[in-house]
């Protein structure tokens, strides 16, 4: 079943960096875009050359996508933090959480300790559990770890229930190690892939999507890179246009119309600035403005996290700066400005990435045996409504 599952991946063909160029010409042919190629550009910084979270160099991420029968929309991604044994060489973290209705494993010892020492496993609600055993079994197995009693695997989640048989709980342990193992650097697939294969945002499929910028050199030349799971709703907007309101998709429409704006959504950022966990915690706070700006009402139903952490060597949790006093070499807080404004870019520029690269997903109510879809959103549609809405003065 695992063969069969990653072979509709597309991930058994060779390594995903290799297959990521024709994933996404088989995306475009198919009409779906980045946001960048229908003139939606959010803030005035510069993306890296892959507008993605593997622009932070050392970073890489593995994705697993499980479509199976027909109810089974799930899947697994997995975010490494750099290509060394991560519970030796712990890098430091920050966490934020705009809504806490979600199932964020590990999240307290990254609030009190400051760091992470696994890879990072989105999927869906209830495959967190065998998420966390794949991660600890993995961690357990690196050279190194022989004598490690404790792990805290980081494992974010979505419901992706409506298109999913998640009672089911198809993810299995396998499913998350073969994640882990397929993670490299390059491009990243997005839209129905992944953890995002199943998910839904603003009514329409959502999915992964992920961007980055990249710091003028009189500001650091730092890169910061982000990658989402959407999940969510409230009233899209996209550039400052109505989107939402326009096509007559939104939360609260006439107040009687079932919109949920209830969902959640996971987002993962990494620099390269060496900051460390005070400020990484401030840098995962601003993601939530980006994610404010695309229309979101952090709905009491939805479960809104942002982990962000730093690769530079000058502030890694190594043994030999773990077993004494010693100093790091951080930004300082006048310093971490621009990086705000590079994840806030970011942050909504990859929502909007997760939702324009997405595919439509069709799937049967496994309760009821009912047919059931989520359409992507037309990408005809929202450039007219850019157009229209930059032609107002927009």
């Amino acid at each position: 079943m695992l063969r069969r599952s990653l072979l509709l991946a597309g991930l058994l063909a060779g390594p995903a960096v290799l297959l990521a160029p024709a994933v996404l010409a088989q995306e475009r042919a198919g009409g779906r875009v980045r946001a960048r190629e229908i003139g939606l550009v959010p803030g005035v910084l510069q993306p890296g050359p892959l507008n993605a979270l593997t622009d932070v160099a050392g970073v890489r991420v593995g994705q697993v996508t499980l479509i199976e029968g027909a109810s089974v929309r799930t899947g697994v991604t997995a975010i490494l933090p750099h290509s060394g044994n991560l519970f030796q060489d712990k890098v430091p973290a920050g966490l934020a959480v705009g809504n806490g209705f979600g199932k964020f494993a590990g999240a307290t010892q990254i609030v009190e300790l400051g760091e992470i020492e696994t890879p990072i496993v989105l999927t869906n609600t209830l495959a967190v559990p065998r998420a966390a055993e794949a991660v600890i079994d993995w961690t357990l197995e690196q050279p190194g770890n022989e004598g490690v009693r404790s792990v805290n695997a980081v494992v974010g989640e979505t419901n992706d229930g409506r298109l999913n048989d998640i009672r089911a709980r198809p993810v299995t342990v396998a499913h998350v190690r073969e994640a882990i193992a397929r993670a490299s650097g390059g491009p990243v697939e997005e839209g129905s892939v992944g953890a995002g294969t199943g998910t839904v945002a603003f009514g329409w499929k959502g999915g992964v999507g992920t961007s980055s910028r990249v710091l003028p050199a009189r500001l650091g030349g730092h890169t910061v890179g982000v990658l989402v799971q959407s999940n969510y709703g409230g009233v899209l907007s996209m550039g400052g246009a109505p989107v939402g309101r326009t096509l007559g998709q939104y939360h609260l429409r006439e107040f009687v119309e079932d919109r949920s704006a209830d969902g959640s959504i996971m987002i993962v950022v990494a620099t390269d600035a060496p900051l460390g966990d005070r400020n990484l915690t401030r840098l995962a706070r601003r993601a939530m403005a980006g994610v404010a700006r695309t229309g979101s009402t952090f709905s009491n139903g939805s479960g809104d996290y942002a982990v962000a952490f730093s690769t530079a060597e000058a502030v890694r949790r190594t043994p030999e700066r773990r077993g004494g006093v010693t100093g790091y070499s951080e930004l300082g807080n006048d310093q971490v400005s621009p990086l705000f404004a590079a994840v806030i870019e970011a942050t909504e520029e990859a929502i909007y990435n997760s939702l324009l690269m997405a595919t439509t997903v069709r799937s049967v109510d496994a309760a009821t045996g009912r047919p059931v879809a989520v359409e992507a959103i037309d990408v005809a549609a929202v450039r007219r409504i850019l157009e229209e809405h930059r032609l107002a003065g927009g």
